[in-house]
């Protein structure tokens, strides 16, 4: 079978690089070789950002209605395409194809936000805010904007970025992880189909030093990252040295309280999900479970859900989970899950050599759960981005919040409880961006802003609702008399006054 080679994208135009550095895209549960990508030369980002930043000079000023309705177009598009963009999402990442098909619906929803931007990017007006001096300001594109996604999310991180980005008035130059990039081009060629112009939209690929060039870079004038925290801090840093605009969402060590008046199987059902779904490679994946009071004797039954978790290739309709996307994360997992036992966590499940029939060379960790877990463990100081639970013991609410704010992320949280006055305290008191309340991942809808915070985000401003309508544009405030033509001037008025 030929293997596919990934293009880039400049000026409305699949490129095939010229660069001298190529990495294969393997399909993680049998190792196959699906797509080689490159590692684009400086030069060819260079030409993608000249493209973006030329497009940028007239798609600036097309009206917000055609905006809106390229917008439309491409969740049309988005949403004819669904099954055919999971199973490349599946191919290269492993996730089950249900799951795909959630990751393809959680990233329309931002598209489907972009569709509102003729309302999204009002601005305000005081009339007579001093003697005949209206005051208004006007939500202006920056210019030519950039994403960098990581690989958990080959459809949804993108679409967290660059549909607002370019519905704004923006130009866009993208790079999606190297390790599943088709489901990305895939999703790029839909946008140009809905009528996205040449130049608008612009992909490179690479490794660090893409990365660093697209960071320092005086031409993008903001950069959107999501990954790793070490990736993720070295880049805002950067970023900010360049005088861009910059966010930043990173590593997360999210936590399910458990309550003992919650229902249980629900709570149970909806942390196992949550923790070991995607093979628990999500950055709100809930790899903590605080057990609260009399919750604790609920561990058998985690222990017994956990065991009942089948692993398969994404392509098994009937698997809960699939491989890990590489070989070296299955090392680094099962290297940690090891860490864990000999710092003297309790290993209730073991899924180091986990063996699927008929993928012997699957990157595959069955679920692990640990209990008698401490802060001071690796395997709870560490985001371990793979199906590990850990389990802690809290005999109350009080010092279930101050042992979750004592750890330095704050990406999201959940707690399951039936007390509305419970959910009420928790909410207020914790420290914690996302909050879900009998909710096992709270990403939030996009038409909310995703709000990480702490340890987990660099910027002020995050992905989605009204805070990427800040982020990817820039206010212009304006103050403007205007004057009868046969008006004399009653003298010079030398102070700061508008009277």
């Amino acid at each position: 079978m030929s293997v596919r080679e990934i293009p880039m994208v400049i000026d409305g135009q699949q490129v095939q690089s010229q660069s001298q550095e190529w990495r294969d895209v393997v399909n993680p549960a049998t190792q196959e070789v699906v797509a080689r990508v490159p590692f684009c030369t400086p030069e060819e980002v260079e030409r993608a950002v000249a493209s973006a930043k030329e497009a940028f000079k007239t798609w600036r000023k097309v009206p917000l209605g055609k905006r809106m309705r390229i917008m439309l177009k491409l969740q049309a598009l988005i949403r004819e395409h669904t099954d055919e963009l999971a199973v490349l999402i599946t191919e290269e990442h492993g996730k089950t194809l249900p799951d795909a098909v959630g990751e393809v619906g959680r990233g329309l929803e931002v598209v489907e936000h972009a569709c509102s931007i003729t309302s999204l990017q009002l601005g305000e007006l005081a009339e007579n805010a001093a003697s005949d001096v209206d005051v208004y300001t006007m939500h202006q594109p920056l210019g030519v904007g950039a994403g960098i996604t990581a690989f958990n999310f080959p459809i949804m991180l993108p679409c967290f970025m660059f549909p607002l980005a370019i519905a704004t008035g923006n130009t866009f130059v993208l790079k999606p992880s190297e390790q599943d990039p088709s489901s990305t081009m895939r999703l790029v060629e839909l946008a140009h189909e809905a009528g996205i112009p040449a130049g608008v939209l612009n992909v490179v690929h690479g490794g660090p030093d893409v990365a660093n060039q697209i960071a320092d870079h005086t031409d993008i004038k903001a950069l959107s990252f999501i990954g790793s925290t070490h990736v993720g801090s070295l880049l805002y840093n950067r970023a900010a040295a360049a005088g861009k605009r910059m966010q930043s969402m990173m590593g997360a060590k999210n936590h399910c309280v458990i309550m003992p008046d919650a229902n249980r199987s629900q709570a149970i059902n909806n942390l196992l999900g949550s923790a070991y779904g995607a093979a628990g490679q999500r950055c709100m994946a809930n790899s903590v479970v605080v057990l609260v009071g009399e919750a604790r004797e609920w561990l058998e039954d985690i222990v017994e859900g956990t065991r009942s978790m089948k692993v398969g290739p994404g392509t098994q309709t009937d698997a809960d989970l699939g491989p890990l996307v590489s070989p070296a994360a299955k090392e680094r997992v099962e290297r940690l899950i090891t860490a864990g036992e000999k710092e003297g966590a309790t290993l209730l499940v073991d899924g180091r050599g986990c063996q699927v029939e008929g993928y012997p060379d699957g990157n595959f960790v069955g679920p692990t759960l640990f209990s008698d877990v401490t802060a001071e463990m690796t395997i709870y100081r560490e985001e371990i981005f793979g199906p590990v639970l850990c389990v802690v013991n809290v005999d109350t609410l009080d010092e279930a919040i101050a042992f979750i704010n004592a750890n330095p992320n704050g990406n999201g949280t959940s707690i399951f409880t039936n007390s509305g006055w419970v959910a009420r305290r928790y909410e207020t008191d914790i420290d914690v961006g996302q909050i879900g309340i009998n909710v096992p991942i709270p990403v939030p809808v996009a038409y909310f802003s995703f709000t990480g915070s702490r340890a987990s985000k660099l910027g002020d401003l995050g992905p989605n609702g009204k805070q990427a309508i800040a982020f990817w544009t820039q206010t212009k405030t304006v103050s403007a008399r205007w004057f009868e033509p046969e008006n004399v001037s009653s003298g010079i008025n030398s102070t700061i006054s508008l009277s």
